[in-house]
């Protein structure tokens, strides 16, 4: 049976189209990330998928079954969504931010209770959990939502969705590699499919297993790193010409 199916899928607003005909096969147990210069369609193409926007023509399948034909609660906890931004403003405390994550969950207090202690220790934000979330960086409000979003999936029946929309945008370099290193193991060692937006070509390399490549609102590529970054492809679809090496360790490009 099919992890997640996108079949035929076209959005678009006010007569603009968006996303014309992507036709996408994801699968459980790696990272997906979505490439591509600003306006191609990627942050849409999450909002397609999560149901944030109604396709024009097309269909997303989730293990099988139509999104819209999943119950919600059963729903919220095997689909989890990280956005780019977010605008809670109410002076909730940190850990409250996190525990709202436990709503689609049946768990009695101890348990709720190590699933949020859990959650917080992943991204490493238990320290913060008295803090009023409206004090915090971007970058730690960043990870106190990945925490709220993986306490919420913590309940899966089936293997999980992790949507993440520029996760890296607001942190610090040791922070972005911690959070696509978290994003790895859970796709590797907990089965989840791990779909992530990103604009850094070399850490889509890096932690991701296979590169869907937009343009335009189309899939240009996709495929493993090594086929998808070439010079030749990245030329064509960001206007500029690279230099590309291998790392000597992980055997992955590096676009200079």
């Amino acid at each position: 049976m099919s992890f997640l199916t996108i079949q035929s899928l076209s959005l678009g607003i006010g007569g603009q189209p968006l996303l014309k005909q992507i036709e996408l096969a994801i699968q459980p147990g790696r990272v997906t990330a979505l490439l591509g210069p600003n306006g191609a369609g990627k942050s849409t193409l999450l909002k397609g998928i999560c149901g944030d926007m109604t396709p024009d023509t097309g269909m997303v399948s989730f293990h099988g079954r139509p999104m819209e034909e999943w119950p919600r609660i059963k729903l919220a906890r095997h689909l989890g969504v990280l956005p780019q931004h977010n605008s809670l403003t109410f002076p909730f405390t940190v850990r409250d931010v996190v525990e709202m994550g436990l709503f689609p969950l049946t768990a009695d207090r101890t348990l709720a209770k190590h699933l949020v202690d859990h959650a917080q220790e992943q991204v490493d934000v238990a320290h913060l959990g008295g803090r009023r979330y409206p004090t915090l960086s971007g970058g730690e409000k960043q990870r106190v939502q990945l925490a709220r979003v993986l306490t919420q999936l913590s309940q899966a029946e089936q293997a999980p969705l992790l949507l993440l929309d520029e996760p890296t945008s607001a942190l610090d370099l040791a922070q972005q590699h911690r959070v696509l290193e978290l994003a790895r193991a859970l796709a590797h060692e907990q089965g989840v499919g791990v779909i992530a937006v990103l604009h850094d070509l070399n850490q889509a390399a890096r932690y991701a297993d296979h590169l869907v490549v937009l343009d335009q609102g189309e899939v240009r590529y996709q495929g493993p790193p090594q086929e998808v970054l070439t010079g030749e492809r990245v030329a064509r679809v960001w206007h500029y010409r690279p230099t590309i090496v291998t790392d000597p360790k992980l055997g992955t490009p590096v676009v200079l």
